[in-house]
């Protein structure tokens, strides 16, 4: 099999040619795999089950479930624990005599594809022994389902619901060494937890986990003596085939680009097979797919088809299950995907990676008070994990679109940054405040928080009316935001609404700013898309334009037609309108009124900025377009997106988020008044009254 870029010598393999030189031919033996091969096709489910790794230590693994409180697992991609350890528990009988399995993932695409396959092996309907519980989702029956799969986030709810979790015999905690916010608090909640029930099980797996720093926290055991230790660490061996890496002779200026161009060199000159390519976002995604469209149409008949399928949270689930689906005959599928195929799914049939090398992080800036998307270059562990999705079936390439010379790769950091230490920690501490800790400065955390950060948290609760002047939770606000599946300040803007009479129009905004890309369009249809945009455009800023395209999707059938020919994203739409009825579900149980306020845009206006003025910016003198934040002067600018970027730009704005390239530019925003932020949040620009109660509750815990 000849590389790729043999013609051009752009990718090199190390150990077998460096940059400059020729490139060999390489064979992986003489037979060619179809995309859709699968090793295990004609097996049954019983026997692809003990052919997993896992299978010869079964005995083991549930020896030391029994004889440990917290067993670690760390077993490489495709070792089979994430499927496995939750059958082999429910058929010794972990889920007899009323009591009930959990597993928890970070992502919500996890949780369904594993419930899923779980559900397949065991011969039953998804929803009944096996089931699922996600965030504006769920599928699981009370009586009935024996294995639930949660995300990290519904775990937590579930704790808020009964604090020792006495429906549940084990807990496993999978994909632990993504370390999100609601991981560690979880890990944390479950340590409190074991100190009450000795008869919980906990365990925790990962791909690529530090074990012994998981076995440091959760081992009670102080005697010096092993055999009283209450946590092990159990390695498995994975499945993986052999994967050539190959890296750029030199760095590309437009991964994005090389990415779109690497997918269409492979499937131009590489035998059959699947192929998987990481890019950052949901934005670059739908570049990625338009361009590989356009290359697919242009294909002579001899090639085989491109089937090219995105894959990122923003999905609606439907649309997110199609990547699993079998490759058709003579096609080879493109999947596109953040780093949510990373580790957290497995998709069959992947021979080719192609890495850019980067990924979108949220980061936290305590001095500002404001939290970024952060494109950044990710680290060795998950180059490593994205490497490993190559050699699933056969053995695989991996085309890393950064140079492997002490330049580039051995730069990369070992592990990520927990999120616990980058992250805005307001959601936290309202759920621990809710959970009853009332020392939160001293619980253990597996990753120590920054202590600016869990101020600033603090005194934004503080400041929304979620905490009292003792840090306490407030009633009836406080328990209403700590129950709201968003974060802090929306949760206050749609409790607001309830009270300013405009809760029909702030749930379709809420619903609305948890999507991405609404409007979507290829690159030669730019200018007639933004024609289009204009149409739905409210002069107030992008929350009202985002009520007006859900109004119009509404008012039209909710048609595919309709978002086709406005360039609207109707997968998208789809899942706004789920999120919006769950939303109203939350309202509704609060016995809150849901009225409209009849296009009263000023009313909207105010209600936003209830909830988000912690996001405030006014228009600075110091140059076009400039911005300053109203608390931290905090330079920021309109992003090119919103359909306030224009000639003469508004004097004062509020913003649901920021995003970082080589400026910092302010996304979702809303035209104001200032009088607003002093009827609504003087208290918080003051700066003193919160800030001093934040500090002393602090100091004292």
């Amino acid at each position: 099999m000849v590389d790729v870029d043999s013609s051009k010598r752009k990718f090199w393999k190390p150990g077998t040619s460096a940059p400059g030189e020729d490139i060999k031919e390489e064979r992986i033996g003489n037979e060619i795999i179809t995309s859709s091969y699968n090793p295990h096709m004609s097996l049954s489910i019983r026997q692809q089950r003990e052919q997993l790794p896992i299978f010869k230590h079964r005995t083991h693994v549930l020896y030391c479930v029994e004889h440990y409180q917290t067993t670690i697992i760390v077993g490489e991609t495709g070792s089979g624990k994430s499927t496995q350890v939750p059958q082999y528990l429910l058929e010794t009988g972990y889920a007899k005599f009323g009591y009930a399995i959990a597993v928890s993932q970070p992502r919500r695409v996890a949780c369904v594809t594993l419930a899923s396959r779980v559900a397949d092996e065991r011969g039953s309907m998804i929803g009944r022994e096996i089931g699922y519980k996600i965030r504006f989702d769920d599928c699981w029956d009370e009586n009935e389902t024996r294995v639930k799969f949660v995300t990290d986030g519904m775990l937590i709810r579930e704790i808020m619901n009964d604090p020792i979790l006495r429906q549940y015999s084990v807990i496993m905690l999978d994909e632990a060494h993504e370390r999100s916010l609601q991981t560690d608090m979880a890990l944390g909640l479950m340590k409190k937890i074991l100190k009450k029930r000795k008869d919980l099980r906990v365990i925790i797996s990962s791909a690529t986990l530090d074990a012994k720093m998981f076995h440091e926290f959760f081992n009670t055991n102080e005697s010096g003596d092993k055999f009283k230790d209450t946590a092990i660490i159990m390695p498995l061996e994975g499945r993986s085939f052999p994967v050539d890496v190959h890296y750029l002779t030199a760095a590309c200026q437009n991964y994005v680009q090389e990415t779109v161009d690497t997918i269409a060199k492979i499937h131009k000159g590489e035998p059959p097979g699947d192929v998987l390519a990481f890019l950052t976002g949901a934005d670059e995604i739908d570049f990625a797919v338009a361009e590989l469209r356009e290359i697919s149409r242009d294909l002579s008949s001899r090639h085989q088809k491109m089937m090219i399928l995105p894959m990122h949270g923003s999905l609606p689930a439907n649309y997110q299950m199609k990547v699993f689906q079998r490759t058709p005959q003579d096609t080879r599928k493109i999947v596109l995907a953040t780093n949510i195929a990373e580790a957290s799914i497995t998709i069959n049939g992947i021979v080719y990676v192609v890495d850019c090398g980067y990924v979108k992080l949220m980061s936290y800036n305590p001095k500002a008070s404001i939290s970024s998307l952060v494109i950044t270059k990710i680290s060795q562990a998950s180059a490593v994990q994205r490497a490993g999705r190559a050699g699933r079936v056969r053995a695989g390439k991996v085309y890393r679109l950064y140079t492997g010379n002490e330049s580039e790769y051995d730069k990369l950091s070992t592990t990520q940054v927990p999120d616990m230490q980058r992250s805005d920690l307001s959601p936290l501490v309202l759920q621990m405040k809710a959970l009853g800790i009332v020392n939160i400065v001293r619980f253990d955390y597996i990753s120590k928080p920054p202590a600016e950060n869990m101020l600033q948290a603090v005194e934004l609760l503080y400041a929304l009316g979620a905490l009292d002047n003792r840090c306490a939770l407030t009633q009836p606000n406080g328990e209403r935001l700590a129950e709201m599946p968003l974060h802090p300040m929306f949760g206050r803007m749609l409790l607001a609404s309830a009270d300013m009479g405009c809760a029909e129009e702030l749930l379709t905004i809420a619903a609305m700013t948890q999507i991405q890309n609404v409007f979507v369009h290829s690159a030669n249809e730019k200018m007639k898309a933004e024609k289009v945009k204009r149409m739905f455009t409210a002069a107030e800023g992008d929350h009202l334009t985002l009520l007006n395209v859900f109004n119009a999707f509404d008012e039209n059938h909710r048609s595919q037609k309709f978002c086709r020919q406005h360039y609207l994203n109707y997968k998208g739409l789809l899942r706004a309108l789920s999120i919006r009825q769950q939303l109203r579900n939350v309202l509704s149980r609060f016995k809150l009124p849901i009225e409209s306020c009849n296009g009263n845009g000023r009313t909207v206006r105010q209600c936003i900025t209830k909830g988000i003025f912690v996001n405030a910016a006014k228009l600075h003198h110091t140059g076009i377009g400039v911005y300053r934040t109203v608390r931290d002067n905090h330079e920021l600018h309109i992003h090119p997106t919103s359909v306030l970027y224009r000639e003469v730009p508004p004097q004062w704005v509020v913003f649901n988020e920021i995003v970082r390239t080589n400026k910092e530019y302010m996304q979702d925003i809303t035209v104001i008044e200032p009088e607003w932020l002093y009827t609504f949040a003087g208290h918080f620009y003051e700066y003193g009254t919160s800030r001093e109660i934040s500090e002393k509750r602090l100091k004292t815990s």
